[in-house]
């Protein structure tokens, strides 16, 4: 029987790595659903060659235009816009597994109510659990929802849970991004196109830009720390440039189990489609003797002070995670548009945490309204910077 997608966040890399391994496996998949924000051009040819039952763009303009373009070209996919249509899309009836990879807290409605309706996550959105990690995994575990991590670090640590007693720590591997080596001076200098040309992954602008300032990895942490169950002190990051060991799992009796791969997402996520069988995902063999050297080093924390931003966040719990997440969306954005400089993004953030009281989290509303405020917060950081 055919497991049925819906992708939200379809003509993003996870979008297309999760379409790649479905086309060589079309006995295996099919599509239900795909979303997109407003690349409707990619997605028009999404929904051509898979043919999904709907497809949600982010307004109504966007929808008619690619409503009409479907019909012309003969298709019966039927188009919805919103935030409701979304949320719909992830909790239909005749959809098996929600692949959720929307970018942003934009994600993390519709990845709540696919765990709502019990479905099969494969969570490649973070905000899920950056901003509402207990909600979601109550909501995860209440549902009977199966969570399977597609994040090639927490999928590997994943991999590498044989048991879930002994855990000494877990280790994330960080690549260290394109600004690993360069001079601290010159980083308040560095372009846009810099920052988003990471040395071995292929990802999109805002996820780039977070893996150059390694706030990517300090959201990873408090994804692991939900995800798994694991105290912060039990959480460990390692700088791996070749991203080739993509996380690790230390126990009590010695042992470090690590799961190694090509820098390539389709291994995590065939992992996660097929699971608990293995299909070919279409990646390279991993040739050891070809890379010969594996290195590690700690992460310099005056050139990452992102990372030390989100240790300290998920340290002081509550809201803290969500203001973290807003504030460094809306920094990162300001430095994509050239509003910014790349250093200003940790100094935005820092000051935004600054002046929001630390408060609990109750429900979903207070997880809003702390997004909401603090990214008000960051604007008036980024106007008080422009002045």
């Amino acid at each position: 029987m055919q497991q049925r997608l819906t992708i939200l966040g379809s003509t993003g890399s996870i979008g297309d790595s999760t379409l790649d391994i479905v086309a060589r496996h079309p006995e295996r998949f099919s599509v239900f659903g795909l979303s997109a924000h407003r690349n409707i051009d990619k997605l028009l040819k999404q929904c051509l060659r898979f043919t999904p039952r709907f497809a949600v763009v982010r307004d109504a303009a966007l929808a008619a235009q690619l409503q009409t373009r479907l019909k012309a070209a003969g298709s019966r996919t039927e188009v919805a816009y919103g935030e409701a249509a979304l949320i719909a899309l992830a909790n239909a009836a005749e959809c098996d597994t929600v692949v959720a990879a929307i970018v942003g807290a934009a994600g993390l409605a519709p990845t709540l109510a696919a765990a709502c309706a019990s479905k099969r996550i494969l969570l490649a959105n973070k905000e899920a659990l950056v901003m509402s990690g207990r909600l979601f995994m109550e909501a995860v575990c209440q549902h009977n929802a199966l969570l399977f991590p597609v994040d090639s670090e927490h999928n590997a640590i994943y991999q590498c849970l044989s048991a879930r007693a002994g855990v000494e720590k877990i280790i994330l591997t960080a690549s260290g991004g394109p600004f690993r080596t360069r001079e601290l001076a010159s980083l308040a200098h560095v372009t846009p196109d810099e920052a988003c040309a990471h040395p071995n992954w292929r990802m999109g602008r805002k996820i780039s830009v977070d893996s150059a300032t390694m706030m990517n990895k300090g959201l990873e942490v408090i994804e692991a720390h939900w995800l798994f169950n694991v105290p912060i002190n039990q959480i460990e990051v390692l700088i791996h440039p070749q991203s080739v060991i993509h996380s690790m799992v230390s126990y009590v009796d010695g042992s470090v189990l690590a799961q190694l791969g090509n820098p390539d997402m389709r291994t995590p996520i065939a992992h996660a489609l097929a699971f608990p069988d293995r299909i070919a995902a279409g990646v390279e063999p991993l040739d050891l003797a070809l890379i010969a050297t594996l290195s590690f080093e700690r992460p310099e924390l005056e050139r990452f002070p992102c990372l030390t931003l989100a240790i300290e966040a998920l340290r002081q719990g509550g809201v803290a995670s969500a203001v973290l997440n807003a504030a460094n969306e809306v920094a990162v954005e300001a430095f994509l548009q050239g509003a910014t400089c790349f250093t200003s993004i940790a100094a935005i953030v820092a000051n935004v945490l600054e002046r929001i009281a630390p408060s609990a989290v109750h429900t979903l509303d207070d997880v809003l309204a702390a997004d909401a405020q603090a990214r008000r917060l960051a604007f008036e950081e980024i106007s008080a910077l422009a002045v």
